[in-house]
């Protein structure tokens, strides 16, 4: 790229968006606006660079947007690194999500080499399986960053994870999700410097799982309570239940086409799941150390208050 180019995707989360503007006054810095649904237009402003980083996707539980997920994230993709080779670009990181390689399996935790073929009965996962294809055959040699659940400062919009550290916070968190699931949190700036450790290290067309420490809900109940003074949630919702409620919720947004899912009926399946993951392939080859968690949720606490998301 460019010394100080930024290439900002009308199509990717709220919240780079909003802190776009900060970029925006760094020295050198150099914002262009495109949108991934028309991603041969950003080859002229991409002349001249000689990397891309492509982190823009859109991520959404609501039914009326599943189909522009696909849009986005799986075509979008691929006409954006179309759009790279006849820019001349000579390398690309892509960034994918650690669900294309599905939950740990019996106690073994998940590797580079699992792909979760189901997409988890998520469009968005199930977008991010086949953006990893379109990048794996684009002529643009390409690797691929697959971060667990990022947390951290800045989550303005906020993602799913932010959201459930704010509603912890926000003392809306009364039950535990049903089984015994669990996920893999990592700070968000490891991620970044992940991103540019793939860059300068990475070996084309492979996957790097990025990831920190894999915990159960109930570690991560305990670690927020910690952190905001909220009581853990102690009674459990039965599976049945929750499984109710999220078809109902499916329904209700499908009637309501505005609708913002409450309890979406993806994320009530995911709950299911032990979302942990084997990171050693990164730490091997890319020189990735993740740092505490617990840092970066004490962080995203306290963005959240000092930003008025929390009283």
């Amino acid at each position: 790229m460019r010394p100080g180019s930024v290439a900002r995707s009308s199509a990717a989360n709220v919240a780079f968006r909003a802190s776009a503007s900060e970029l925006g006054k760094l020295p050198g810095v150099e914002l262009v606006e495109g949108d991934l649904l028309s991603a041969g237009a950003l080859a002229r402003p991409m002349q001249g660079c000689r990397y891309l980083v492509h982190c823009a996707a859109l991520y959404s539980f609501a039914p009326r947007d599943r189909a522009q997920i696909m849009r986005v994230n799986v075509s979008g993709t691929a006409a954006l690194l179309d759009a790279a080779r006849t820019a001349g670009i000579e390398r690309a990181v892509v960034t994918s999500s650690s669900a294309t390689v599905g939950p740990s399996h019996n106690g073994r935790l998940a590797t580079e080499l699992d792909f979760a073929e189901d997409g988890h009965d998520s469009a968005y996962h199930r977008s991010k399986l086949l953006q990893e294809r379109a990048a794996m055959a684009a002529r643009v040699p390409a690797v691929l960053v697959l971060p667990t659940a990022p947390i951290g400062p800045g989550d303005a919009r906020p993602t799913p994870t932010g959201k459930m550290v704010l509603d912890f916070a926000r003392g809306k968190i009364f039950a535990r999700p049903p089984g015994s699931g669990g996920l893999n949190l990592v700070a968000v700036e490891d991620v970044a410097q992940a991103h540019v450790a793939a860059l300068e290290r990475g070996r084309e067309r492979e996957r790097y799982i990025i990831g920190g420490e894999n915990l159960s809900f109930d570690q991560l109940w305990h670690a927020l309570s910690d952190l905001t003074g909220q009581p853990e949630p102690r009674w459990k919702i039965p599976y049945g239940a929750v499984l109710a409620l999220g078809y109902a919720d499916e329904v209700r947004c499908r009637v309501l086409p505005r609708a913002v899912p409450v309890v979406p009926l993806e994320g009530v399946r995911m709950s299911l799941a032990s979302m942990h993951v084997d990171c050693s392939k990164a730490a091997a080859e890319l020189g990735f150390k993740p740092s505490p968690v617990r840092d970066a949720l004490t962080r995203a606490v306290a963005w959240y208050r000092s930003h008025g998301y929390v009283a």
